[in-house]
């Protein structure tokens, strides 16, 4: 089983301050050189079974209560880690080792790592840089989430072909992954036969619009299936100007898992994930639904006093880390049960 050693650990607490980043790993990214995706090849997938990955990693307490189940798969569109705004390019090379060790030992290691029940398939991408997102030049934007996108149907549908094997899917995003997860939805799930192997879809870290879909429907509680989840994530109290964007959007509290706003404390949290990938913190954060976000009070975790940031974006994911995992577990269970009553 994979596990983060010390020294990568560390690398990541800190990682603005490792010159050159992830220079430790890149070494270890070899790819044909073709400048395009193979989802053939297992380099060209960021965690897959068939090989040992970061998202095979547990932390340490969790370990001692791991279960497997390689009759579910995850379906995971990892974030941007193309995060380099001066960079001419406005999609990242597909073969890309620093990009890709970005990838791996931030989105995989600390995110797809939390649907690890179940069997992950995480395709590399030529995800489009972040600037993408905030550029006036709207054309070159588009085009750049459009190729993006491309390659996630084609990694989904070589999945399909290839790996599936019948097998119920939950789809798992965050960020610039949680956008080609809606698209993704829409294509393949809403109003398609696939919506009946969809156990849940976890689109997390980005908005919802209301029209998004047809038929899928936001999760309703805790053990509903073939349904959505998601949310994104600010300090209590704080309202970013960009909040009113997110008008009509459907929202998740991942500490409930209803859409109403009432307010969860730090007790429902069952543990996050967060600087030290092999510490648990139970009770970091609470959770309540307001104006179509999330809002959270401050984590807690070992130097969270000089926590200053109102935006938790970054930890969608991991300040609910083990209420997801555990979430998954009751959705995959409810899945079954519904199968064995049809």
């Amino acid at each position: 089983m994979f596990r983060p050693n010390a020294v990568l650990t560390w690398c990541f607490m800190i990682l603005s301050s490792c010159t050159p980043k992830y220079q430790r790993f890149v070494g270890n990214y070899k790819f044909s050189n073709n400048g395009h995706p193979n989802y053939e090849s297992l380099d060209y997938w960021a965690a897959h079974p068939g090989k040992h990955d970061p998202s095979d990693s547990i932390p340490a307490p969790l370990q001692n209560d791991y279960t497997f189940d390689s009759t579910v798969d995850v379906f995971f569109i990892h974030p941007t880690s193309f995060t380099n705004r001066n960079d001419e390019r406005w999609n990242a090379e597909i073969e890309d080792a620093t990009v890709n060790a970005k990838t791996d030992f931030s989105a995989i290691l600390y995110q797809a790592s939390a649907f690890n029940q179940a069997r992950v398939f995480a395709p590399r991408y030529r995800q489009a840089n972040i600037k993408a997102y905030f550029s006036t030049d709207t054309n070159s934007a588009k085009t750049a989430f459009e190729l993006a996108y491309a390659d996630i149907r084609s990694a989904f549908e070589y999945y399909l072909a290839h790996f599936n094997q019948g097998h119920p899917i939950i789809i798992a995003s965050h960020s610039q992954g949680s956008n080609h997860a809606i698209r993704l939805l829409q294509d393949y799930f809403d109003q398609k036969p696939l919506k009946e192997k969809l156990i849940v879809a976890y689109v997390v870290g980005m908005n919802i619009p209301l029209n998004s879909f047809v038929e899928l429907k936001p999760c309703k509680d805790s053990a509903a299936t073939g349904c959505f989840c998601g949310w994104r994530t600010f300090k209590r109290g704080h309202e970013p100007h960009f909040v009113p964007r997110f008008k009509d959007s459907y929202v998740t509290n991942p500490l409930t898992w209803t859409t109403t706003d009432a307010y969860a404390d730090r007790s429902s949290n069952k543990g996050a994930v967060l600087r030290d990938f092999n510490e648990v913190v139970p009770h970091s954060t609470d959770a309540q639904i307001h104006n179509n976000i999330l809002w959270s009070s401050r984590p807690k975790f070992p130097g969270s006093v000089f926590y200053r940031s109102k935006n938790y974006h970054i930890g969608d994911i991991n300040l609910f880390y083990l209420n997801i995992r555990q979430n998954m577990k009751v959705r995959i269970a409810a899945f079954e049960h519904i199968g064995t009553t049809n």
